[in-house]
């Protein structure tokens, strides 16, 4: 029962999050344009950045409701990978496509209620170079933002508002830098649920470059924060 509600609970909180990072190029576009800061070659970056720190903490407030509820499928594998999560590989069989299933509903809708003069706006992750050099760059990409993640959450500051806004730096960072290799996603369900849309879900493309490597760069990043902060050993009492 407690893998099923996971499960439920990642399906809503994955459709919620497809359905409104979606919008962050539309929000973007309007606050800066309101502003009359459009001209400015820095006032988009900061927009999103803002953005993405606001929606990443009201998700996390709204996952926490919902039982530890995840949008990111690489994210719970890692998690569980560094020690931390409770998750079994029950659980996670059933997350998984949970998370997938509730991107697809997540990219349908709003493709649905996004008015047409601003459905150019809208689109997932592509692969605009070869395979392999896509498969690299979304593994590493993948792992920094594991990594970073982990660092943050675990190691960084107590205070959530500002864990928030690093991950928040760390994310928009990494999406400039591979926005000309694959979009770039980190987040294989986001990648799957405007594949469908687009109708290349089923390709060898999206599971290599989409899934297969992402999981790979994660759980090699959980790994890695293992060996460099390891847990300390219980001490044991003397006889």
């Amino acid at each position: 029962m407690g893998a099923i509600k996971a499960a439920a609970g990642d399906t809503v909180l994955t459709f919620m999050w497809v359905f409104c990072s979606s919008m962050f190029g539309l929000f973007t576009h309007l606050i800066v344009t309101a502003l009359g800061i459009q001209n400015l070659a820095w006032a988009p970056l900061i927009v999103v950045t803002l953005l993405v720190f606001v929606f990443v903490f009201l998700f996390g407030l709204i996952g926490e409701a919902l039982g530890g509820a995840s949008f990111n499928p690489t994210a719970t594998a890692a998690f569980n990978a560094a020690g931390i999560g409770g998750d079994s590989l029950l659980s996670m069989a059933l997350r998984f496509p949970a998370q997938a299933a509730g991107a697809v509903g997540g990219a349908l809708a709003i493709m649905e209620v996004m008015p047409p003069k601003y459905k150019h706006m809208l689109g997932g992750p592509t692969l605009k170079v070869d395979l392999q050099t896509g498969a690299i760059a979304e593994g590493v990409l993948t792992f920094l933002i594991t990594f970073a993640v982990l660092v943050i959450i675990l190691k960084g500051p107590r205070n959530p508002l500002f864990q928030t806004w690093l991950i928040a730096v760390a994310t928009v960072s990494l999406v400039i830098a591979g926005a000309e290799y694959t979009g770039p996603s980190m987040n294989p369900a986001n990648a799957f649920g405007w594949a469908y849309v687009n109708k290349w879900h089923n390709t060898w493309e999206q599971l290599y470059v989409y899934w297969i490597c992402p999981f790979i760069g994660a759980i090699f990043a959980a790994w890695v924060f293992r060996v460099i902060f390891p847990s300390p050993k219980p001490k044991q009492k003397k006889a």
